[in-house]
């Protein structure tokens, strides 16, 4: 693996794109009043990059698999609570087929990374020899 620090991972960078992405969508009127929701949807969505990065930091494949795959989890849950807002009426239908479509993206890209990880004899920089 030729990543030196997390934030130059692609799959982080992406779940940073949508933590942003949630965040305008949760500046949106309709949440002025649902405190309880935007702050799931925007825990949910920086819990992805937070495990991105804390697997990383981890060092080791096992571990940093553990930690892509609760990432993916955080993921599902992000695009469920979108859904949430969608049928409260707090996200239009355009907005919910673009981030749905990008949080799918980044879904598939977490599992890819994670197949990668699984295969590759690869075991991290704590296992390196001197």
């Amino acid at each position: 693996m030729g990543y030196k620090y997390f934030e130059d991972l692609p799959v982080w960078q992406l779940a940073r794109n949508q933590h942003h992405e949630v965040v305008i969508l949760t500046a949106l009127v309709g949440f002025v009043k649902d405190f309880r929701l935007k702050d799931q949807i925007r825990g949910a969505a920086g819990s992805v990059m937070d495990n991105i990065a804390e697997g990383f930091g981890r060092a080791g494949n096992k571990e940093f698999i553990n930690f892509l795959t609760i990432a993916r989890g955080s993921n599902d849950e992000t695009r469920s609570q979108v859904y949430q807002a969608h049928d409260r009426g707090y996200v239009n239908e355009e907005n919910l087929d673009t981030f749905v479509k990008n949080n799918k993206q980044l879904s598939d890209q977490l599992t890819a990374f994670i197949q990668y990880l699984q295969n590759s004899e690869y075991k991290g920089t704590k296992f390196k020899r001197p």
